[in-house]
């Protein structure tokens, strides 16, 4: 398997961007880093505050709005067209809808082949994160811990409760040379 994309999902702060960063460095060639925030960053403050975009309750809570979906649809397709073009890519996701999420990632990405991953991390040390980043509301990361795992299939899963984002790097490194054959050491 040749893979063009990683998709890691996981919920808020469980260290998916590190993660992506550390593959950028253990992996050969170059390998883009587009994340979930990436896309909410680059959206107009209007959509950033609920109705048709997205929201952050007070209590961690997200929604979605069919002007962000079409947003987020638009994104995807965007990411797959510079794989399809070469590029390597990581992708930084949160599936707040479990399995229906997976479903529009697969149905962009057809035949381009790409390794899924699931980055856990225990509620309580994610939590712990998120208050230090103090850019997350707060229980954002216990609400999403689960949720974002719910019915989604992988070829890998990485825990960064008690691992470090190199070595959760190392780890889908290793899997990538195996699918490939490639000795993994």
């Amino acid at each position: 398997m040749n893979t063009q994309v990683i998709v890691l999902n996981g919920g808020s702060s469980s260290g998916k961007s590190a993660i992506a960063r550390s593959l950028q460095a253990v992996l050969p060639g170059a390998w883009l880093s587009l994340s979930i925030d990436t896309l909410v960053d680059a959206m107009p403050a209007r959509l950033t505050t609920g109705g048709d975009g997205i929201g952050f309750a007070d209590d961690g809570g997200v929604d979605v709005g069919h002007e962000f979906m079409a947003l987020q649809d638009a994104w995807i397709t965007g990411l797959v067209a510079m794989a399809r073009a070469g590029a390597h890519v990581v992708v930084d996701d949160v599936f707040l809808g479990g399995a229906a999420s997976q479903r529009r990632w697969l149905d962009a990405l057809g035949d381009v082949p790409a390794l899924w991953v699931g980055v856990r991390c225990d509620p309580a040390v994610a939590g712990q994160r998120e208050a230090a980043r103090g850019d997350r509301v707060a229980g954002m990361a216990a609400k999403q811990a689960d949720v974002v795992h719910q019915g989604v299939a992988y070829d890998l899963e990485v825990d960064t409760t008690g691992t470090s984002s190199v070595d959760c790097a190392r780890t889908i490194a290793a899997h990538l040379r195996s699918s490939r054959g490639d000795r993994a050491d």
